[in-house]
């Protein structure tokens, strides 16, 4: 969701007639951070980065730096008063009003703070920069109605808000006739879809129509809530063939003491009873999640818990995460906080088990035939020129050797995959075919046109130079769902 604001900010830049500074520019003129809340080394990059920046903004009076993101609805004033430097302070809810901030900043001489308390529109219907030609993200609702006690999203996001589906899909048939190929529905809670409209199954027939819209080849979503997952979504994956065998389904812990202390409305039984019907209903699905190792009061117990479930799930993949104390949160108040010692202890045996589990899932793919779409700027750097990757159905990483004919990102080629590692495929033999694709065609005209489009000039800005590329987003959140 971070990824999708940040092309949405730079949508806006440009629009406003701003281009990006070369990569790797030392001077340029604005810098954006869209900043993450969820944990704490998200502060922490932010201040030293802020802190890294000031002599630079010393020496060169014009340059502006913005701050936006949920770090900034956090922090609020707080941001101006540690770095006074920066220029503009920007919500979650308000990530429009980028361009006339910077401009009031630039014409008054000092920091504009505005933090909206409610969203003033749909951040897919800003005007965007997508990173990629042949995958978009597509926003369906933001803000949460869920109270998990270690996560702040809720307070920074807001309520649940969902977008009527004509508007939703509208916006995939317009990315579909641009070239995009895969589109992956975002949502704070996505399949909470429709309670905000009075529809339960809205989900499952968003998902539908995606099925018939003629071009889009993959479809994805994240992140789910367990909860909120019902069997007329598992019947809707499977029947519906450009959704992809691919779920990530956030476990957080597999005890169900430390579930009801989290507020997380399901158990252990709940969870699993979905992986089980997901499997039944698409076999080849790959399955992630995410965990949190050391919540306070963790027992040793609770602890052996969450490995009994790993063991049982055999996810794919699984983003794991040491607790973060977030203020603000009812966990951080919470007594029997774990000593980091412990901590680490668990996290290092989970992420072991997880490493064999994803290695071992991964050794059943090979023998497989594979339609896998090349990806842009994921070629492994140690023999680029030989062996390119992209991604399989269930979103698994392949490594394959280069074919004689060229092939584009978003080009689709059969390879059959020949070894397994804990973290990607390899298809070593010959392609079996190349299909090339719109969105391939999408992808060559965009590189052509950016390769002759002259770098390091702001359009309609006289005497200022080009604004910094959006740093990524920051990583690690582990509240999806």
């Amino acid at each position: 969701m971070n990824v999708h604001d940040s092309e949405r900010l730079s949508g806006l830049l440009e629009d406003a007639g701003y281009v990006r500074a070369p990569e790797g520019a030392d001077e340029a003129d604005i810098v954006v951070f869209n900043t993450c809340a969820v944990r704490e080394n998200a502060d922490n990059k932010l201040y030293g980065n802020l802190g890294r920046l000031a002599p630079v903004k010393a020496r060169r009076p014009g340059m502006q730096i913005a701050v936006g993101g949920c770090l900034a609805q956090k922090d609020r004033d707080t941001i101006v008063k540690k770095a006074p430097w920066v220029d503009v302070v920007f919500g979650t809810h308000n990530i429009g009003k980028l361009p006339v901030l910077l401009e009031r900043a630039r014409v008054q001489e000092e920091a504009q703070v505005e933090i909206a308390e409610s969203l003033e529109a749909f951040p897919s219907t800003l005007p965007t920069r997508r990173e990629s030609a042949y995958a978009a993200w597509v926003s369906i609702s933001v803000g949460c109605n869920n109270t998990c006690t270690f996560c702040i999203v809720p307070a920074l996001r807001g309520k649940e808000k969902d977008r009527r589906p004509g508007d939703i899909l509208a916006e995939i048939e317009a990315l579909v006739g641009e070239g995009v190929s895969e589109i992956t529905l975002l949502g704070q809670n996505v399949n909470a879809y429709g309670s905000d409209i009075g529809d339960r199954e809205a989900f499952s027939k968003l998902l539908r129509a995606c099925g018939t819209i003629e071009g889009l080849e993959r479809v994805r979503f994240t992140s789910p809530h367990p909860r909120d997952f019902t069997d007329d979504v598992i019947a809707a994956m499977a029947e519906t063939p450009n959704v992809m065998p691919q779920l990530h389904m956030p476990l957080q812990s597999g005890s169900d003491t430390v579930l009801k202390a989290m507020r997380r409305s399901y158990r252990q039984e709940r969870f699993l009873g979905i992986i089980e019907k997901v499997r039944a209903a698409i076999p080849h699905a790959a399955i992630s999640t995410d965990i949190i190792v050391g919540f306070p009061g963790e027992t040793e117990e609770d602890f052996e818990q969450t490995l009994h479930v790993v063991r049982e799930a055999r996810f794919a993949q699984a983003f794991t995460f040491q607790y973060s104390k977030r203020p603000g949160t009812p966990a951080a108040e919470m007594a029997d906080q774990i000593p980091k010692e412990v901590v680490q202890a668990r996290y290092e045996r989970l992420v072991a088990l997880q490493e064999e589990i994803s290695w071992e899932e991964n050794k059943k793919q090979v023998g497989r035939t594979l339609e896998v779409m090349v990806a842009e700027g994921e070629g492994r750097k140690d023999d680029a020129t030989r062996r390119l990757s992209g991604r399989a159905p269930d979103n698994r990483l392949v490594h394959f050797t280069r074919p004689d004919e060229p092939v584009r990102p978003g080009d689709v080629v059969t390879v059959q995959i020949t070894y397994a590692a804990p973290h990607h495929l390899l298809a070593e033999g010959p392609v079996a075919a190349v299909r090339r694709t719109r969105a391939g065609d999408a992808w060559e005209k965009r590189d052509t046109a950016r390769s002759a489009k002259p770098a390091g000039v702001m359009l309609g800005l006289p005497g200022i130079g080009a604004p910094a590329p959006l740093p990524p987003a920051e990583s690690g959140c582990a509240v999806g769902g």
